[in-house]
């Protein structure tokens, strides 16, 4: 059982790192040939005041959230989206903290969020209907949370401010 056990958390483990190695060779890539910042310039381009932004950036990641598993996702997606979030004026250690909570609420976020398959395929019975009701409350609160942070800010920042003194 010890040596299943140890051969599983290997491919499970090589499986994370490929994704990780190929994720930074793509960023390497997408920065190497300078599509990063075109991309940057481009969507900071739009006008969008940063509010509209945020509100797109959080609709971008509930629906990336149904295709994409969390490590994937924020590899292919942070070094793009941090540089036009903060230079729309918004803190690099909140919108770290937003991101989080929105990448775990892309993934129960229904019909297709990953995590709802996940939990289905643990249940000895039933419809995935059932785990979408019951994932509700609490995406609900997962979008509570990130509206709150939205309109207080120091909730997130308040700790790492005491911290850096």
């Amino acid at each position: 059982m010890l040596g299943r056990a140890l051969e599983s958390s290997v491919k499970t483990s090589t499986m994370i790192l490929v994704i990780v190695i190929a994720a930074a060779i793509l960023n390497f890539v997408l920065s190497a040939i300078g599509l990063t910042r075109q991309l940057t310039d481009s969507i900071t381009r739009l006008g969008l005041s940063p509010w509209a932004m945020f509100f797109a950036m959080v609709l971008f990641y509930l629906v990336l959230g149904c295709f994409m598993e969390t490590l994937s996702m924020m590899i292919t997606t942070v070094p793009v989206v941090v540089p036009v979030m903060t230079a729309l004026g918004f803190d690099p250690v909140w919108l770290g903290v937003v991101i989080i909570v929105l990448v775990e609420a892309a993934l129960i976020t229904p019909p297709v969020g990953l995590n709802l398959f996940v939990v289905q395929s643990l249940r000895p019975d039933g419809r995935i209907e059932d785990v979408i009701r019951g994932v509700l409350p609490f995406l609900s609160a997962m979008l509570a949370l990130i509206g709150l942070l939205a309109l207080v800010p120091d909730l997130a920042l308040w700790l790492p401010r005491q911290v850096m003194g």
